[in-house]
């Protein structure tokens, strides 16, 4: 936060949960009062925080792309926002904000073991504990809103699936990289670093996805569109591993009903296991070379 934030969270009088809600409440109809939010976030409650600001890079470049799909509007107006995403993004928020307050000394104890996460990534701010924190948040609120998720037409849904395993394979390049790399794996805390450039290349949906919300077109449309890097990815890189980076991810972030949305190798949250040739590799020689050269490595 900055210096005269962090006054407030000191004298404040009241929990870092109820800090926390009340930073919330007043940004939630307020798509770029929710960046700058994050922003100050990662300078800490004294508004100093040097070895936290090189991580903050990966998480707004996400969130701006949400913000240019419009994905965080108010719901109310002609063009509303997706509950379901501004659901997603209160919650990686809110955690934020209570492990900030927390390390401003606001009174515990902490409201869910995620926000334990962000302050041990206060603490310890490395790329594996960062990726614990961020993760942890974004599996917690994808469990807790599923009910918002199934609402969204079969684009969004399909890509909700796209996302999440993208962002357990980054984490698992830097913390487990024998599952996400095979035998490349000395690259992997390189590749996956948050504070560096690459993790954009990993996370990054607009090459195949319109500045819209809702998406209009049907799935085979924009799975047609993917090209290059993100089919080689998805299709060449992570789905041969799928089942065991679901159950990796289940214990490193201590969320075992993320078994939930994975079945027999296909994603499945929000996403009836009946519908499973979506997410059958496409004939494609660079595909088939990644799954001949770099296959996962064998269990033990």
């Amino acid at each position: 936060m900055t210096h005269s934030s962090s006054r407030a969270v000191g004298g404040s009088g009241m929990s870092a949960a109820a800090w926390a809600e009340r930073q919330i409440a007043s940004v939630r109809d307020d798509p770029a009062g929710r960046l700058a939010l994050m922003q100050r976030c990662y300078r800490g409650p004294f508004g100093k925080a040097p070895r936290h600001l090189p991580f903050r890079r990966a998480a707004m470049s996400f969130m701006r792309w949400q913000l240019r799909r419009g994905l965080l509007r108010p719901l109310s107006g002609d063009r509303p926002g997706s509950p379901w995403w501004r659901a997603v993004n209160e919650r990686i928020l809110r955690d934020g904000c209570e492990a900030v307050a927390l390390s401003g000394d606001l009174p515990g104890p902490a409201s869910s073991r995620t926000v334990d996460f962000w302050t041990a990534f206060a603490d310890r701010p490395t790329a594996r504990a960062w990726y614990r924190a961020h993760n942890g948040s974004v599996v917690a609120a994808y469990l807790e809103h599923r009910d918002l998720a199934e609402a969204e037409n079969e684009a969004e849904r399909f890509f909700m699936n796209v996302v999440l395993c993208r962002v357990l394979y980054t984490h698992a390049l830097v913390a487990a990289p024998r599952i996400s790399l095979g035998w490349l794996r000395p690259l992997g805390p390189f590749l996956g670093d948050p504070r560096l450039g690459m993790i954009g290349v990993f996370l990054q949906l607009s090459r195949i996805l319109p500045d819209e919300y809702p998406l209009t077109a049907g799935v085979r449309f924009y799975l047609g569109a993917e090209r290059g890097f993100g089919r080689l990815l998805d299709y060449g890189m992570i789905a041969p591993r799928l089942q065991q980076l679901y159950e990796w991810s289940a214990h490193e972030l201590e969320a075992p009903d993320l078994l939930d949305c994975v079945r027999d190798g296909v994603l499945t949250y929000a996403w009836p296991f009946e519908e499973r040739g979506v997410w059958q590799p496409p004939k494609s020689f660079p595909v088939r070379m990644a799954h001949r050269l770099v296959p996962p490595e064998r269990r033990g």
